[in-house]
């Protein structure tokens, strides 16, 4: 696991956004804190001290969900709780991501570290132990409702806690969970009363791709200002409609943001002064240049809106029953997805709206009767060259696809478990759909920084500003400039890596701070 990433102490403050990313995506080792040692033991001793009372105690001496009313003898107790992960263990379909499951696993420890859970502290510290080995269990692309937890993912994180079912270790290597503990030194778990149902009944899958959604949106939304910035440069646009006066009199702060970027990445740009004079006779820009600040802002603001649910459930104990702190053990309702699975669909909407405008910039620079002056398509010779032309169809078949992505799933209701489970909230699935999404907006916005950094050159003499033209150059380093037709398949995904890894944000932020 990485060194270089600070480890990540998991137990009494809540953990940020950028620890779940550390661990997640960087490799970041966990360590628990004394404090959530101390309250892992409480917590087992209030589980303890139920199993072994008369009175009929959910998921430690009855079954789950529609079987609660059976009561569970103590010596099948423990047989209850293997059952309860075998059986949950029944996600189908394609492999998800290492980095969601890393964060799932943090999030479900981050919830088992708060005593709540009523677990042994030997659970807690396998998972723990799991993390900081690489080991990954395999979780499927299908299985979870978003109600009740993420069942099925988390019960593959179970399984493999319990040394069955597949894993890949720190290499990527898929092999069998028994294997991949006895090389690595830990020892699988005996799960005692309740903690089956511990390890599985939490909204960690949704919650940690959220968070990962956030981090990349945050970069992301960067990018579409610095795109749109290079557009309206190679449309002979104008910067006048984003001056803070006019931004003032709709004081959206996701606004303001995007607008005061767009000023400071065409500051200074000798292609904007060259057409400022009163000869110029465009009365006003297209929506997709004027608009840019309003479209980008709103999906600023749909941003912090869905960090602000990030970091309430960040700080949350997600878990059914849970052990209070003055020791009763009560059955809730707080494994329901809905606030997570709300913002989630919200952010699909605004990656699809974010992505679609950019597509419009980029068609624009195309159509030789709306580019003022460039060549059509962007072409070397018009006719036998097509330039750009496919670029932007594949663009436009991502942004479809987008606006497929965008319909809620959190709206889509199915119930199980006899009826007993009869409103779910459909959270993973809004989380896997916003990571399509996520990819998608990506590769829009490269072919729009593509197509705008080749109309650039293809303004020459005029030259962009000086931040758009620190990323011009960026481009170059890895993409040739104009010229006859090329395979354009891998500069695109050139540029795409350079949005994705941050390249387009930090060259322009060698001139000018964005926001």
């Amino acid at each position: 696991m990485s060194t270089a990433v600070p480890p990540v102490v998991v137990g009494g403050a809540p953990l940020t956004p950028a620890q779940v990313l550390d661990v997640a995506r960087h490799g970041a080792r966990v360590t628990l804190s004394e404090e959530s040692r101390k309250a892992v033991r409480h917590g087992r001793e209030r589980v303890e001290a139920l199993a072994r009372g008369k009175v009929p105690a959910y998921g430690v001496s009855t079954g789950f969900g529609a079987l609660a009313t059976r009561h569970i003898a103590p010596d099948l107790r423990a047989r209850l709780q293997r059952s309860l992960i075998r059986s949950h263990a029944a996600g189908t379909g394609p492999e998800v991501e290492r980095e969601v499951t890393r964060a799932l696993m943090l999030l479900r420890l981050r919830t088992l570290a708060s005593g709540s859970t009523g677990v042994e502290a030997a659970t807690v510290e396998t998972l723990a132990a799991l993390l900081n080995a690489g080991i990954t269990p395999v979780v499927h692309e299908y299985g979870s409702l978003g109600c009740s937890g993420d069942l099925a993912p988390l019960s593959h994180v179970a399984l493999a806690l319990m040394g069955e079912g597949d894993v890949r270790d720190a290499a990527g290597e898929a092999k069998p969970a028994s294997t991949a503990l006895h090389e690595a030194g830990i020892r699988p778990v005996e799960l005692g009363a309740k903690e089956g149902l511990a390890l599985i009944n939490g909204t960690d899958g949704m919650l940690g791709m959220l968070v990962l959604a956030c981090t990349d949106l945050e970069r992301l939304l960067k990018v579409a200002d610095i795109t749109a910035a290079m557009s309206v440069e190679a449309l002979l646009g104008t910067d006048r409609v984003f001056a803070d006066e006019l931004q003032r009199l709709r004081p959206h702060p996701g606004q303001a943001a995007s607008a005061a970027n767009l000023r400071a990445l065409l500051a200074d740009s000798p292609i904007v002064a060259s057409h400022r004079g009163p000869d110029c006779n465009r009365v006003q820009d297209a929506y997709s240049l004027r608009c840019a600040p309003q479209v980008a802002g709103a999906a600023r603001d749909t941003l912090a809106h869905a960090l602000l649910v990030a970091g309430r459930e960040l700080d949350s104990v997600i878990d059914n029953p849970v052990v209070l702190d003055d020791g009763r053990i009560e059955s809730n309702g707080n494994f329901h997805g809905a606030p997570v699975a709300y913002v989630l669909d919200f952010l699909a909407i605004a990656v699809a709206d974010t992505a679609s405008i950019a597509e419009r910039r980029t068609d624009r620079m195309l159509d030789v009767s709306r580019s003022h002056g460039l060549p059509a398509f962007l072409a070397d010779d018009p006719g036998v060259d097509s330039g750009h032309m496919i670029a932007q169809y594949t663009q436009a078949a991502i942004v479809s696809e987008l606006k497929r992505l965008a319909v809620p799933a959190s709206v889509d209701s199915i119930p199980s478990s006899a009826m007993q489970e009869d409103h779910v909230s459909m959270g993973w699935s809004a989380a896997r759909k916003l990571r399509r999404a996520v990819d998608g907006l990506t590769s829009v916005l490269a072919v729009e920084l593509l197509t705008a950094a080749r109309a650039l050159d293809l303004r020459s003499p005029l030259r962009p500003g000086p931040a758009t033209g620190a990323v011009l150059r960026a481009v170059r380093e890895r993409v040739d400039g104009p010229g006859p037709d090329r395979h354009l398949a891998p500069e695109i995904a050139a540029v795409a890596a350079m949005v994705a890894d941050g390249s387009v944000v930090g060259a322009a932020e060698t001139v000018t701070a964005l926001a």
